[in-house]
């Protein structure tokens, strides 16, 4: 077996704790899926589950070490991801009082958000680097082999969380926003949740 049996169970467990406690990723789809609908929030789901295909290959590549070598790279890459949500979260309010159609944020935009807004969180690429090799044993030899199960295993994982999170959140949205006063409290909501995952993550160091 290419995963040690016993470090492929600690893997899992631990893996399932940490995706069901909310977190930036599962906030983010909670917003999609609230302004934009089941599909959105599935797609939302879509493009953060690539990004962490890519913060796996990366960590399986050994960059990341970028981080460490040119510490500037982290904020920089910190900044624009915190201003992206933080834009995403401002034209949402701005178009509140807009008409629905006009302004969701549908299935071409959805996966695409999900896809930077991930990305250009670079803590997610140093906790991928700092939790991934605690379950690999180079013993067994094949260390990228171990890292892309494991990688396929926590994506998975986030896939069906935040899937599903994604899926209750556009129909409780669907329901909101059939109701005017409902849905411009929702586009706040939903603008002040990006708001605010842009400001933590601005000033997570």
């Amino acid at each position: 077996m290419p995963v040690d049996p016993h470090l492929l169970l600690a893997f899992v467990v631990t893996t399932v704790v940490a995706m069901v406690v909310p977190g930036p990723d599962m906030l983010f789809v909670l917003g999609c899926g609230m302004r934009g609908g089941p599909r959105a929030g599935l797609l939302a789901t879509a493009g953060v589950a690539t990004s962490e295909a890519i913060h796996v290959a990366v960590a399986a590549a050994g960059l990341a070490a970028l981080f460490a070598a040119v510490p500037v790279a982290f904020t920089v890459v910190r900044v624009v991801g915190a201003a992206y949500l933080v834009y995403l979260g401002v034209q949402t309010i701005r178009k509140r009082n807009a008409i629905p159609d006009e302004t969701a944020p549908g299935a071409r935009r959805a996966y695409l958000s999900g896809l930077l807004t991930n990305l250009l969180n670079p803590k997610m690429v140093t906790f991928t680097i700092a939790f991934l090799p605690q379950f690999v044993d180079p013993a067994l030899g094949r260390v990228w082999l171990q890292f892309a199960i494991l990688g396929a295993i926590m994506i998975v994982f986030e896939f069906l969380v935040d899937g599903a999170v994604g899926v209750l959140a556009g129909r409780i949205g669907g329901w909101l926003r059939r109701k005017r006063k409902a849905r411009r409290r929702l586009e706040v909501t939903t603008g002040g949740i990006f708001i605010g995952l842009g400001v933590r993550l601005a000033l997570d160091h």
